[in-house]
């Protein structure tokens, strides 16, 4: 197992490297520790893993401890088909919550030739991504919400028209995460791997790890990953209060 990542969900999920490398099922009360990575904060009620063939788990005390009950002994490989995900949802009602989303997720650790000779290039940094503010066409590239924070953009042009943008987010300092638009007259044509690929480079660069998360039912944006050098790491689930 990766060993940034280890340490990442270790922090993540309130526990040491040696859990989340162990092989027993882990499960633990949440808190916010400094390091961890940072999508949108607000209360953990719960919140799972599935990595290195187990269930890591963490969120509120009473949560936790029903979790931990339910599942201790599931086979974490299988903690995300229908029939364990029936039963969490099951007992999460109790709570007043229910699963919020849950994704699979893609790290890369080694760098990718990038054949961009059909394209122009341009590499956006700090100040430099403000262009690009409120544009509704780069909703998954970038966040501009605070935290996490949108640290680089990779665009391609093609006769002065912008075909695409990957953007990635320090969702904690030692990962960041990637996400790419695509025009609609530009899909097929390779721009997202090419894209991907790119801006993983660049994190590499900068002694970061680049992970992609996508849903469990966007095949397309899977094979993007795999076709920029990305390989199946974890898939991770949170859940949300219901709303009375």
């Amino acid at each position: 197992m990766n060993e940034i990542l280890a340490k990442q969900l270790a922090i993540d999920f309130c526990t040491d490297v040696n859990s989340i490398l162990s092989k027993e099922n882990v499960f633990t009360e949440y808190k916010q520790l400094e390091g961890r990575r940072i999508f949108k904060e607000g209360e953990c009620y719960f919140k799972a893993a599935s990595v290195n063939g187990k269930i890591v788990a963490s969120g509120r005390k009473d949560i936790i401890q029903w979790a931990r009950e339910k599942f201790k002994t599931e086979n974490g490989a299988w903690f995300m088909d229908m029939g364990c995900l029936h039963e969490l949802e099951e007992g999460l009602l109790r709570f007043q919550c229910r699963i919020g989303q849950a994704h699979p997720f893609y790290i890369a650790t080694k760098k990718s030739d990038v054949n961009t000779k059909d394209y122009d290039i341009k590499i956006y940094e700090g100040d430099e991504l403000e262009q690009f503010r409120g544009d509704e066409r780069f909703g998954e590239a970038f966040i501009f919400d605070g935290l996490p924070k949108d640290e680089i953009g990779i665009g391609a042009y093609k006769d002065g028209r912008l075909l695409g943008m990957a953007g990635a987010t320090s969702d904690s300092d030692r990962m960041w995460q990637i996400g790419i638009n695509v025009m609609p007259e530009a899909e097929g044509l390779g721009i997202g791997t090419m894209l991907v690929a790119a801006i993983k480079n660049e994190i590499l660069d900068k002694n970061r790890l680049p992970f992609y998360g996508t849903a469990m039912s966007h095949i397309a944006s899977q094979r993007v990953a795999l076709g920029a050098g990305f390989v199946p790491a974890w898939s991770e689930l949170y859940c949300e209060a219901i709303e009375r």
